[in-house]
């Protein structure tokens, strides 16, 4: 027995030996690892690699060559993830499965939504900018589709300006490429910011919710970032193109979209542009809502790849809107004519602290023209139009340090604005019956915006830290002020600095569950509208709203606690918030002042509130049923109020509820998708403000998208399947019918065709 165990234990030594040798025979050959991400499981390019004395790049599949070595520690760097140290196990794991997972160093675990191009059933954050939504010819209606997102209504198609948490205008931050804006030029905002979006050039959009990251700007309510797509080199030229088309039953809704382009070793080039045009739309009740529109965009991106290090890119876009009806305004847009500039310089770095530094230079120019010309008007007393345009300039250069266990984002802004327009009034009947009268609206105002910001992440086992804080200098003035204006005002100028500072950080209390709180403080100071606007009807009513140059900037203490549970299955995430707000900016009506045409009820002043108050929740839970379904829900809602007048504020959306059930099977080339929308009555309104209540609604969407092969996706579906008539709570009311608001459009059959070869 005892030589038979003795024997027996020979073999076992000789078997191990045998493996070891095996083993460490496999790992001494050059193996190829593959980088990907640890989400999508894509490779990831130009990560730079330090392996004892080998160094290099991954390439455009996220591929590099390595020969183990014992006890040696792999090094990692990329401008998206950080500087990473991979350790011995992890190294003979990834040479074991040729695969190296590793995590974008980022902001995940702020209050945060991202809009990204692929759905993930089990992240309710990560929702879908499909084919289908790279056609949408607005960025402010797609937006709607993130929980807790609204949008003010004008048109039935056209300018949807979004509202998150009860947060709106300039006090959201909206920026392309975290640089870039752009400033209405109409009065009332008929091409806000989200409209000169080219969403067929966009990856992502990330939704900085509340003021707790402010890299991109002053955050007051909240930062929507608009990413656009990141180059692709090529190691030899590929040409890459997509072409997409859909319409659209009800208001005859035509859109269509392309890219063509080359990718090489050194250069990414791409031409986009898209077109849409639609009519009137019916409504659930039959009746027709003026909704026609048309809007042409094209333009270019270039990337240079200098060096393996250096990235230059340039980006020119042109967005045109024509013949836009807007039944809730006085006017309707003519045309609105938009050129964006931009262009960027990026840098990595390897063997110290500083990892990137990335600077961006950017121009837009808005030039818009609307008139009354073809509103059925009984009877005619005049014949007006506006012509206005405002221009933006500026730039960001920002360097990102990593340390061991942190990452520092340090940088400086600069943004210019200003805005100028007259208004044209040709008199009709009546004793002023052929005289025309001009009406100086933005008075030539600027606004100079200089801001030095700083944003720290801070990794330990178990939390992640952020502290984020800017200062900035904001002056404004008119160049060109009207005499009624400085009648009321003794000084247009204004100086402004001010603080903002956000402290956040979650507790990882296992791989599942994590929570964390957020504590800022930010300051917005007044936008060229409150201060400026010369009596111009830009409200909910038809009051002329006047400007003040003397207004204090608000101010927002916001606390949001997040709770997460995640698993590869299911998902639940509860955001509570709240916001103490001083000098909230509103309005109230002057009975002293007269208004600039006989015809309006009178005059109301931007003023300060000394008290307000905000607060919320949304709340969302995903899951997957099996292997061919998965659902997910949310609940969301604002509760605001004027502390002051003891009343609500204005313009604070509705309780509102989202299911939706979704399907894949033959292998994902079938996706099925049907969702249910409940939205409760809005009775909390500001009747000063001139707010009516609105009732409550249910819609019911669905839709089938199918892959016909790598390159073909067809998808059809019905909006409001059961022809509800309802109105959203931010929609204006019909000029000359003002009782009835704009209704939403009622059952609309769509279809969608794209071909990619991206």
């Amino acid at each position: 027995m005892k030589i038979k165990r003795f024997i027996s234990g020979i073999r076992e030594y000789h078997i191990l030996l045998v493996f070891s040798l095996m083993c460490s025979f496999s790992y001494a050959q050059e193996k190829t690892i593959q980088v990907v991400d640890e989400e999508s499981k894509k490779g990831i390019s130009d990560v730079y690699f330090q392996y004892d004395k080998t160094s290099g790049f991954t390439n455009e599949g996220g591929e590099f060559n390595l020969e183990y070595l014992e006890g040696v520690t792999l090094f990692l760097s990329h401008i998206q993830y950080g500087k990473i140290q991979v350790s011995n196990e992890s190294i003979v794991e990834a040479f074991r499965s040729g695969i190296l997972s590793i995590r974008e160093a980022s902001n995940f675990l702020m209050p945060v939504t991202l809009v990204q191009v692929q759905h993930g059933t089990g992240d309710k954050s990560k929702l879908d900018i499909s084919v289908q939504n790279k056609l949408a010819h607005d960025a402010g209606n797609l937006l709607e589709e993130v929980p807790g997102i609204s949008s003010i209504r004008k048109s039935g198609a056209y300018g949807f300006d979004p509202v998150l948490r009860g947060f709106k205008y300039d006090q959201l931050n909206l920026v392309l490429d975290g640089v870039q804006t752009a400033s209405a030029a109409c009065p009332n905002r008929m091409d806000p910011a989200a409209s000169q979006i080219p969403i067929n050039m966009i990856s992502q959009a990330e939704v900085l919710k509340g003021p707790h990251s402010l890299r991109f700007g002053n955050a007051f309510g909240g930062t929507i970032n608009f990413k656009s797509s990141a180059p692709d080199f090529k190691q030899k030229p590929t040409p890459l193109g997509r072409l997409g088309t859909s319409y659209e039953s009800n208001g005859k809704i035509y859109r269509t979209e392309g890219v063509a382009g080359v990718a090489g070793k050194k250069i990414d080039f791409r031409l986009f542009g898209s077109y849409s045009s639609g009519e009137d739309y019916t409504d659930g009740d039959g009746v027709k809502i003026a909704a026609n529109f048309n809007r042409l965009n094209y333009g270019g991106k270039l990337a240079f790849k200098l060096s393996e290090t250096q990235d230059l890119g340039v980006f020119v876009s042109n967005n045109i809107a024509k013949d836009v009806d807007f039944p809730a305004l006085p006017m309707d847009l003519r045309e609105d004519n938009t050129w964006l500039f931009n262009a960027s310089h990026s840098a990595r770095f390897y063997g110290s602290s500083l990892t990137s530094w990335n600077t961006s230079l950017y121009g837009t120019m808005v030039n818009h023209l609307m008139d009354n010309f073809d509103k059925v008007i009984v009877p005619r007393t005049v014949d007006a139009e506006t012509d206005a345009e405002t221009t933006n300039y500026g730039g960001r250069s920002e360097m990102r340090f990593d340390f061991e266990n942190s990452h520092l984002f340090g940088g400086v802004d600069y943004r210019f604005e200003s805005s100028k327009g007259y208004r044209t009034r040709n008199m009709l009947m009546g004793p002023m019956a052929g005289k025309v009268f001009t009406d100086n609206v933005w008075q030539d105002a600027e606004v100079n915006r200089t801001g030095l910001f700083g944003e720290w992440h801070i990794s330990h086992p178990g939390f992640q830290f952020v502290v984020s804080g800017r200062v900035d200098m904001n002056s404004s003035s008119a160049k060109n002020p009207d005499p009624r204006f400085t009648a009321i005002y003794d000084d247009l100028e204004a100086t402004q600095l001010h603080p903002s500072v956000s402290v956040g950080g979650t507790r990882l209390f296992n791989p599942k569950f994590s929570l964390g709180l957020w504590v800022a403080m930010a300051t917005r100071s007044p936008g060229i509208t409150e201060r400026y606007i010369n009596q111009f009807p830009v409200g909910l009513d038809p009051y002329e709203m006047l400007g003040n140059p003397e207004l204090d900037p608000e101010v927002n203490n916001q606390l949001d606690l997040v709770f997460k549970y995640q698993t590869p299955a299911a998902g639940v995430t509860v955001n509570l918030f709240t916001s103490v707000l001083r000098n909230y900016i509103s309005s109230e009506i002057r009975d002293d002042l007269s208004p600039a045409l006989p015809t309006s009820p009178g005059v109301r002043q931007f003023v300060n509130i000394k008290d307000a108050t905000m607060a919320g929740f949304e709340l969302s839970w995903t899951q997957k049923m099996g292997t061919f379904l998965s659902h997910d829900a949310s609940l969301v809602y604002t509760y605001g109020k004027n502390k002051v007048e003891d009343e609500p504020l204005p313009e604070i959306p509705p309780l509102e509820f989202r299911y939706r059930l979704m399907g894949s099977f033959l292998n994902d080339k079938l996706q099925p998708e049907i969702m249910w929308r409940s939205v409760q009555k809005q009775d909390r309104i500001a009747s000063s403000y001139g707010e009516t209540k609105t009732p409550g609604f249910n819609v019911v969407d669905a839709k089938i998208s199918c892959l016909l092969n790598k390159s073909i996706t067809a998808t059809g579906g019905v909006q409001n399947l059961f022809d509800e008539a309802y109105y959203e709570h931010l929609a204006r009311s019909v000029r000359g019918a003002e009782t009835r608001p704009i209704y939403s459009p009622g059952r609309s059959f769509y279809v969608t065709l794209t071909f990619s070869f991206l």
